[in-house]
């Protein structure tokens, strides 16, 4: 049986402990304790969240856990050198050593991130970085494995890690079952970016929305402002006036975003050839999906590839 410690400190969000579930739902589809969970804290006994609920722990020891996860967020002045001393030691006694969200923080105050490459909440990234400079920080992933330190975005991610450390121990089928029990309709990949363009994009009426679906459904061919207007039921001249008005972009700009989300996350997750992709996304030649991902990322493609297959090496 693998254990596995939570540590909680004071002012710790609630939504990082809900990562626990992807264990629990693991053992009910094992049909027995393939994890044994644990909450801790430097004294143990009540520790209350950043909302006001309280959870009981039990204090540090020198009781052996295989992973160890921080979770995100705490008040200022709960990391103590206890904390520290604790969090030191679990590196050279755990198999794994966790944190979700701003519990990156707390790894890297503890030197465990030092030299190495890890993520939290895009709304704290460049603050780690600044923070922690021995630290490599990628500020557009959803969790970063590096060596036995994994660290997660924000919120959801954490579920999102947690699948993919039971995953790593049970296999993928086990994982999928456990995301589907949890009604996690989409299994994120750690090189998957924080971001989505529809959601930044943000249309305010159905009409914008549907032309944007299309756009995405339809990537792979050419898209005008008159076939996007077609989808929206305007002419061209008003769906052009509203689509700037509700999002801000013009619609050739937005289907380059598209283009762009849908061509990185192939070049991440698939083998197929760069040319290949560029035909599938509607960049139909390299060198134009090329110039797109450095408008866009100040990189080009195999940027992506490169990192995602050492994300799978690790």
């Amino acid at each position: 049986m693998q254990r596995i410690g939570f540590t909680a400190l004071p002012g710790f969000q609630v939504l990082s402990v809900g990562a626990l579930s992807v264990f629990e739902f693991a053992n009910k589809e094992m049909d027995g304790p393939v994890y044994d969970v644990h909450l801790l804290s430097e004294t143990g006994g009540s520790i209350r969240s950043s909302i006001g609920i309280s959870v009981e722990t039990e204090p540090f020891d020198d009781t052996i856990f295989d992973t160890l996860i921080v979770g995100g967020s705490a008040e200022i002045g709960s990391l103590t050198p206890g904390v520290i001393k604790f969090l030191r030691q679990a590196l050279g006694r755990c198999r794994r050593v966790a944190a979700t969200c701003a519990g990156a923080f707390i790894l890297a105050e503890a030197g465990l991130l030092d030299g190495r490459r890890a993520t939290t909440h895009w709304n704290r990234a460049r603050e780690l970085q600044a923070r922690f400079p021995k630290v490599k920080v990628e500020e557009d992933r959803i969790f970063i494995i590096d060596g036995p330190v994994w660290t997660s975005a924000g919120m959801t991610a954490g579920i999102d890690l947690a699948l993919a450390m039971v995953e790593q121990d049970l296999g993928a089928d086990v994982a999928r079952a456990v995301a589907r029990k949890l009604v996690v309709y989409h299994r994120r990949a750690g090189g998957q970016s924080q971001f989505s363009a529809l959601l930044e994009l943000e249309p305010k009426s159905d009409r914008i929305q549907s032309a944007l679906v299309y756009a995405k459904r339809n990537l792979d061919k050419p898209l005008t402002v008159r076939q996007l207007a077609g989808a929206a039921h305007l002419s061209p001249r008003q769906f052009s006036r509203a689509f700037r008005a509700e999002t801000g972009q013009s619609p050739a700009k937005a289907v380059e975003h598209l283009r762009v989300e849908a061509a990185r996350l192939m070049m991440e997750q698939s083998r197929h050839p760069i040319d290949v992709i560029a035909r599938q996304t509607g960049f139909a030649e390299r060198d134009r999906m090329r110039r797109a991902f450095l408008r866009a990322f100040g990189q080009p493609p195999q940027v992506f590839r490169r990192n995602a297959r050492a994300e799978a090496a690790a």
